[in-house]
């Protein structure tokens, strides 16, 4: 007997819309901000729904200023300002594809010139298309997908780096599948890899200049990606193999990424998190 997580839903369009979505997924902030990053500034991609946008709100609670980034999906987008300037800080959005690097070079300059500066780059942004088999993913499929899920990160960061300066914070968003794989996600899987690579060798440089490099893991996350990826029965037993029995909520994965950008997490870098229901990797 399969066990229901979710009612069955399906999305016709990818990265699929947060608005769409049956229940909403849980993006709000669950307890009182703490000033971790008062005076800072940052830029989330894929900030206009799922973990970007709990990861919004959440760096807004806690003093930042906050731009987002999203490709196309402007409805989320404008509920993630709104829900951002609720909590009293000042945001705006940038939409684009971060699959080109002048698009990369274009959001942070737009950042530095609303704010005055870039301290924590949260590097969120993803798609996937499951496909059945490796031979059934096209050149086409496995650009793409490069493109907008490492190749973006590069982008980001260089165009970033001279931005940043000690105490500063990059957090890359990999996922449970950059250990475990997901034989319907290979090429997917493949970036969340590299993301992890990444992660490692980029953090080792950049510590000499005080700026700290982590990530997080997520598992199965209630997010758009998962109405939009995945037929109505996979969808609504989303989660249930995990030790905890459900999918995540983005709150949930917020404050994980919120730690590493924080000084809360001043002697870590090069270190991955893991909210992922309970998965055991790495063993």
């Amino acid at each position: 007997m399969t066990t229901e997580t979710m009612p069955a839903q399906e999305q016709d369009q990818r990265p699929g819309l947060e608005a769409e979505m049956s229940p909403q997924p849980d993006t709000a902030p669950r307890f009182p901000g703490a000033d971790r990053l008062a005076g800072k500034v940052a830029l989330i991609t894929g900030g206009d729904s799922g973990i970007g946008r709990a990861t919004a709100i959440l760096f807004a609670r806690e003093g930042a200023r906050v731009a987002i980034h999203y490709k196309d999906e402007h409805q989320d987008a404008e509920a993630t300002l709104a829900a951002i300037r609720a909590e009293g800080a000042d945001a705006f959005a940038i939409s684009g594809d971060l699959g080109r690097r002048e698009e990369a070079e274009r959001a942070i300059a737009q950042v530095v010139e609303r704010f005055g500066g870039l301290n924590v780059l949260v590097n969120n942004a993803a798609e996937q298309h499951p496909q059945e088999s490796v031979e059934d993913i096209s050149e086409a499929q496995l650009k793409r997908t490069f493109d907008t899920n490492i190749f973006a990160q590069f982008y980001l960061v260089q165009a970033a780096l001279p931005h940043l300066s000690a105490g500063d914070a990059i957090v890359n968003v990999t996922s449970v599948t950059a250990f475990c794989g997901q034989s319907k996600l290979i090429d997917y899987a493949a970036t969340k890899g590299a993301i992890l690579a990444f992660t490692r060798a980029l953090s080792g440089p950049l510590a000499e200049r005080g700026v700290r490099v982590n990530a997080v893991a997520p598992g199965p996350i209630w997010t758009p990606l998962i109405p939009s990826t995945f037929p109505g029965d996979k969808v609504a037993s989303f989660g249930a193999d995990v030790p905890l029995g459900r999918p995540g909520q983005p709150n949930e994965v917020a404050p994980a990424i919120l730690f590493l950008a924080s000084e809360d997490a001043s002697y870590m870098t090069g270190q991955t998190l893991h909210p992922n229901g309970g998965e055991l990797v790495g063993g």
